[in-house]
């Protein structure tokens, strides 16, 4: 849901994001995510303190994942037990983000969310991105007898804080929903938004899953569900394409 901002306005009134262009050049850059994946906009922002992080506006693949039944698991188990399965959750998901290019930007309680597409930006973030999340949800259930995760990944334009450090890097719509997204996945599952699917087909294998109404959007998003790496990256090597005729 995008906010209305007066003509004026300097920062978004609803999260103090500074406004370094129209709000409608987003939905552009959004809508062509799948073909311009890797390039960021150029206008950008100094914080109203000159020495503060540099406020721009990029494309990024936002990634939400979290634990399953994990309430259930921890019943009737040794605090200092659920602790070590904690952390090494937090370990595999920050070794499985970092190999494919990833950044943490926070874990909250038993989730995790991560972006790519900032501070560094390539051509096949959202790739990636879908990448480390398939490979999250298939590991996860080694941690412990019944736990499982989900995850959702988003891409679009949100405002970025280049020099941030730990929290803060990234806000807006577009992390709300992918974190909305996330929680009406399967158990086991990935669900990606549109751009997102468009941009990393040629090396993921998607199969669409419907509409689904999130909280706090008046319409329903479209969804699909990453079933699995079908090619090498960027889609070299594409092993389920049918076979050209002999």
């Amino acid at each position: 849901m995008r906010h209305a901002q007066p003509a004026a306005a300097k920062f978004c009134g609803e999260c103090a994001t500074p406004l370094a262009r129209p709000w409608g050049a987003g939905v552009a850059a959004t809508a062509g995510a799948g073909r311009s994946l890797g390039s960021s906009t150029a206008n950008a922002t100094r914080t109203p303190d000159a020495s503060g992080p540099l406020a721009e506006h990029r494309l990024v693949s936002v990634l939400f994942a979290d634990l399953v039944a994990f309430t259930t698991f921890a019943e009737g188990r040794d605090s200092e037990d659920v602790r070590d399965t904690l952390s090494r959750y937090f370990d595999l998901a920050k070794d499985i983000i970092g190999r494919y290019g990833g950044t943490v930007e926070k874990f909250i309680g038993d989730a995790v969310m991560a972006l790519w597409g900032a501070p560094i930006a390539r051509e096949d973030d959202a790739e990636r991105a879908v990448r480390a999340a398939l490979e999250l949800v298939d590991v996860v259930p080694s941690l412990g007898k019944g736990i499982q995760a989900r995850a959702g990944v988003l891409t679009g334009e949100a405002a970025v804080n280049l020099g941030a450090t730990n929290q803060g890097l990234v806000a807006g719509e577009l992390v709300n929903t992918a974190a909305r997204l996330q929680s009406v996945a399967p158990p086991g599952a990935v669900l990606v938004g549109e751009a997102t699917d468009r941009a990393a087909s040629g090396a993921i294998a998607f199969e669409h899953a419907g509409e689904q109404l999130l909280k706090g959007r008046t319409a329903p998003v479209a969804t699909w569900r990453a079933l699995r790496v079908v090619a090498q990256r960027r889609g070299q090597g594409r092993s389920d394409l049918p076979e050209p005729p002999s």
